[in-house]
């Protein structure tokens, strides 16, 4: 059966309180170590290393479902956290990008062939050498291959929200994804659980199509008691930069500013302020 990112537990399994708690607690064992975040944070070898690897991985996966993509993203930094970054061997990247993505296809049960995924430029591998990295991938990774990501955690949390409208709920989803889809690139983002990633993704969506409403979501969320409100206000506010680094490439730095959110913790400010105040904030914000 083909592996969805959004059900990464059995697909007998449904969104009952005890499959909700495993979840959360399943996303410890996929989450990225603190060395390999700092590195990524502090060399730049290790990011250009990561870069070139992500843009193999794009190319590779061009043409295929784009859930693909991430999947096999998430098993290469998965993969490097636990393995360390081979730094010594330049031509590695290319087969650590071939090789991750042979596994997400085959994850999700997508027809493919190793000719198709390598094509005609740059270095090609035969089965045997992709396979032998593929044995090392699975198990550096304790073949925890149905990854826990932040698609698995967007039903729990919009089941928290009073929005009954399909259209509006289907319009809710599909912005979320397309954050969460931007934000692996990201490398401060890597850091934070994928719960809390997801959390904040669809704060943003929620605050970008729903605004009148964002205060209640921001609440429904921060009551979970499966969130870390702390941990959550700093990953929206990572996910608020990406956003806005967006929109000053696409439209200058002006139109960025207009657009973009109000930062989660001068939410926490406006209580103080006057309704006048409020909704002269409100204005400029969505104008």
């Amino acid at each position: 059966m083909e592996f969805d990112l959004e059900n990464p537990l059995t697909s007998s399994q449904v969104l009952h309180s005890h499959s909700v708690a495993s979840l959360f607690q399943a996303e410890n064992h996929h989450m990225l170590s603190t060395d390999y975040c700092g590195s990524l944070d502090s060399v730049d070898c290790d990011v250009s290393f990561r870069r070139r690897a992500i843009s193999s991985i794009l190319q590779l996966s061009c043409g295929f479902d784009p859930f693909l993509s991430y999947l096999a993203i998430n098993y290469f930094d998965r993969f490097l956290s636990a393995s360390g970054i081979p730094r010594e061997k330049p031509w590695i990247t290319r087969l650590l990008a071939v090789s991750c993505v042979s596994l997400a296809a085959k994850m999700k049960k997508t027809e493919f062939s190793l000719a198709d995924f390598q094509g005609e430029g740059g270095l090609i591998f035969d089965s045997e050498t992709i396979m032998r990295m593929e044995t090392l991938i699975l198990g550096a990774l304790k073949w925890r291959m149905r990854s826990v990501t932040p698609f698995s955690f967007i039903s729990f949390f919009i089941s928290l929200f009073k929005l009954k409208d399909p259209p509006l709920l289907e319009a809710l989803k599909a912005r979320v994804t397309e954050i969460i889809l931007k934000s692996q690139k990201e490398i401060k983002l890597l850091q934070f659980k994928p719960s809390i990633i997801a959390a904040s993704a669809l704060l943003y969506a929620c605050h970008e199509l729903f605004p009148l409403q964002f205060p209640c979501f921001m609440t429904a969320i921060s009551n979970s008691s499966y969130v870390n409100k702390e941990k959550m206000l700093c990953c929206y506010n990572a996910v608020t930069e990406m956003e806005i680094a967006e929109f000053d490439n696409l439209y200058g730095p002006t139109v960025s500013r207009i657009r973009s959110p109000v930062n989660v913790l001068d939410r926490h400010c406006l209580s103080s302020e006057s309704e006048s105040d409020v909704k002269r904030r409100k204005i400029s914000v969505f104008l």
